[in-house]
């Protein structure tokens, strides 16, 4: 049986009486080429006799643009994401407030606000300590909302006891208390622990993410050294 896709006359014949189907067409090399120049064309939108023209500098300033495009289009996500900040970057310092203020301050402080309020009393020294790290720290993250006040002016009859206390809210709900003195570690506090405890909570976006208050073996190892210092100060005297 003669092949139909043959080049012959006889099947010239047949195709044109619809005997026999048309020849498949096959793909030639120009046509691959167009196809190629095609893509080119809709990716980098010149036409692709244009670059052919074009010369290496002229090619380079065509990525240098789209450099440029990528660049400014991240500029721009920047920019939004620095006004955001700048938006919520509205508090900087502690306030005070009184019971008649805490439902607005407290409860209806916004849409993902952290709130760190401090219930105090004067005359108590840690809550004087804390309420000295808290005003550092309002300036050192002021996308959280810092507040103080006294215990009982706050909270009817809350104990001297319970006192220092700090309560975290987000999104006007209780996240965290710390209440007392042994869980704020007393007049041995420092700055950076308490910047730690804020943040296992993420009520401050904090880089110190390991306890640093001195381990146990770090402060025996410390005391031991402090003896044998004052032993070889005593021989040498």
């Amino acid at each position: 049986m003669q092949d139909p896709n043959e080049d012959t006359e006889w099947n010239d014949i047949l195709r044109r009486k619809g005997i026999i189907p048309e020849k498949e067409k096959e793909v030639t090399e120009d046509q691959i080429v167009n196809l190629l120049e095609n893509t080119i064309d809709k990716k980098t939108g010149c036409a692709p006799d244009n670059l052919e023209d074009k010369s290496l500098d002229e090619l380079d300033e065509l990525e240098d643009e789209e450099d440029e495009r990528v660049l400014e289009a991240y500029r721009q996500k920047r920019i939004a994401e620095l006004k955001e900040l700048a938006n919520k970057s509205k508090y900087g310092e502690v306030r005070e407030i009184s019971a008649e203020d805490y439902v607005q301050e407290v409860n209806n402080a916004g849409e993902d606000i952290w709130v760190i309020l401090h219930l105090y009393k004067s005359g108590i020294p840690l809550c004087t300590l804390i309420n000295q790290y808290l005003t550092n720290l309002a300036k050192k993250f002021p996308t959280t909302k810092f507040l103080k006040s006294i215990s009982t002016t706050c909270i009817y009859n809350w104990l001297d006891s319970n006192l220092p206390t700090i309560f975290i809210y987000h999104n006007g709900s209780i996240v965290k208390q710390i209440i007392g003195p042994l869980e704020l570690r007393g007049m041995k506090l420092t700055e950076a622990e308490l910047e730690w405890m804020l943040g296992q909570s993420e009520a401050v976006p904090t880089k110190i993410k390991e306890d640093p208050r001195p381990k146990v073996m770090d402060v025996l190892f410390s005391s031991l050294k402090n003896d044998n210092e004052d032993l070889y100060d005593d021989n040498d005297w």
